[in-house]
């Protein structure tokens, strides 16, 4: 939650009378204009009730802008997003709290809060007169069918004198910012290649550091077993250290994201891409439910969470941020220039990578070749392929899916698990279809393209 305050004060503003002038309302200005219209032709007719009556219409709008000008309000306004990051299609709802932290209470307000067109229109608030050290709350709700970082605020106020003759516009500092993932979905548990907790086939495992307690120790926590503090290293640095214990090894999975422009068709949350951002979020996900330890790779090579273990999440809580990481980059990913996978085998060529599942677009033989390299680095590998150009037709004039196109074929040959995504599938029903192919090369020893399935 972000606080601003503002504080209304003559000497704040620059301008002088001009600016109280400039926030005379119509019904502030009809007055003026009258009044002035009522003296001059008072002084013409020689009607000197007429000028009283003059005097009194000009007068109460100027004296309404001089008091509203000069009354020192101090307001304090704050804003807290619940939640701060939600899937695309969902709504999140914005609390807005005004405190009058002076010693004055003030007159009518009116609140309204900055947002994006994709969110909705603008919400805004009229709050009667609040007490001296009182505080008001509102809230509103906002929804985006598209993901990305869309900036709230900041908050602007506008205050008011009781006769609506004035009304002045005070804008607050602070703004907050609401996160827009990629929709997900929940995927059936199947068994993959290199399963969850580390006892799957062809794993790559974050090894133990079992065998080497004495040598790479830790601070004491808070209900670790007394048995296992290593005295002399506690000795040595002044504070209760212990033996590492030994962790369960995890699972390796890589997922990776095909953003380049030339392989995808069309825009809009309905499109081949944003199906591709939405199945690799439910992926990453699902993978790290199953405590693999999970990796987001993009075809410019950039990988999140990062360096950090080997550029994996780690442990539980270390899981929990590097889920954040990854979603907040799939919320802003965008097409990229790149025009080939090569950058993202660099990052993979270093050795066996455990699992990898990708979601790739239009491949032509040479991105198909290098994705055949990719499989070699892994322990086990499952491609969802998606035709762009399908997706852009209308259903009736889509091309049905082809056994023998030539990128699903030689990913197949290659020994992917290799699955044709059409228009609008369930990514779950994908899933199960993947896990089916694999389990069929499984039983029959054969590589995926030798048969299929």
């Amino acid at each position: 939650m972000k606080q601003a305050s503002t504080e209304h004060t003559a000497e704040g503003d620059k301008g002088g009378l001009r600016t109280a002038l400039a926030g005379l309302t119509t019904r502030g200005r009809s007055f003026l204009a009258a009044g002035v219209a009522a003296i001059i032709c008072a002084y013409v007719l020689g009607q000197n009730d007429l000028r009283r009556v003059g005097l009194l219409l000009a007068i109460v709008p100027l004296l309404c802008a001089a008091v509203l000008y000069r009354t020192r309000y101090r307001v304090a306004g704050s804003r807290r997003l619940s939640p701060g990051r939600v899937p695309a299609g969902s709504e999140a709802r914005v609390h807005l709290r005004m405190d009058n932290i002076s010693r004055l209470p003030t007159g009518l307000l009116m609140l309204q809060d900055k947002v994006p067109y994709v969110l909705g229109p603008r919400p805004r608030f009229v709050l009667d007169r609040v007490e001296a050290g009182g505080r008001r709350e509102v809230s509103y709700r906002v929804r985006s069918d598209l993901r990305g970082r869309y900036p709230l605020g900041p908050l602007q106020l506008r205050l008011t004198d009781a006769f609506g003759m004035c009304e002045l516009t005070r804008d607050f500092s602070a703004y907050d910012t609401l996160t827009v993932i990629p929709r997900v979905e929940t995927l059936p548990p199947v068994r993959l290649t290199g399963d969850a907790k580390g006892y799957g086939d062809g794993r790559q495992s974050s090894l133990t550091l079992a065998g080497e307690d004495d040598i790479i120790p830790r601070g004491y926590r808070y209900g670790d077993d007394l048995r296992r503090v290593h005295w002399r290293l506690t000795a040595r640095y002044g504070e209760l250290m212990v033996r590492r214990e030994e962790q369960p090894q995890r699972s390796r999975c890589t997922v990776l994201l095909d953003t380049r422009g030339i392989a995808f068709q069309g825009v809009g949350p309905d499109s081949a891409f944003e199906w591709a951002v939405s199945g690799t979020a439910s992926t990453l996900l699902h993978m790290l439910e199953r405590s693999f330890s999970v990796r987001l790779l993009t075809d410019t090579g950039s990988s999140v969470p990062g360096e950090g273990s080997d550029g994996f999440a780690g442990a539980s809580q270390e899981s929990a941020d590097a889920a954040g990481m990854m979603m907040d980059t799939l919320a802003v990913v965008d097409h990229s220039d790149g025009t080939d996978l090569s950058r993202a085998y660099e990052v993979l060529r270093g050795g066996d990578e455990g699992l990898l599942i990708a979601f790739l677009g239009d491949l032509d033989e040479e991105q198909a070749d290098v994705l055949g390299k990719m499989r070699q680095r892994s322990g086990g590998a499952i491609a969802f392929l998606l035709d762009s150009e399908s997706w852009v037709r209308e259903p009736a004039e889509a091309p049905g899916p082809s056994e023998g196109t030539d990128p699903l074929r030689m990913l197949r040959e290659a020994g992917w698990t290799a699955v044709r995504v059409p228009r609008g599938a369930s990514l779950a029903g994908l899933w199960r279809e993947a896990d089916r192919q694999r389990t069929h090369m499984a039983s029959t020893g054969t590589t995926a393209g030798d048969g299929g399935v």
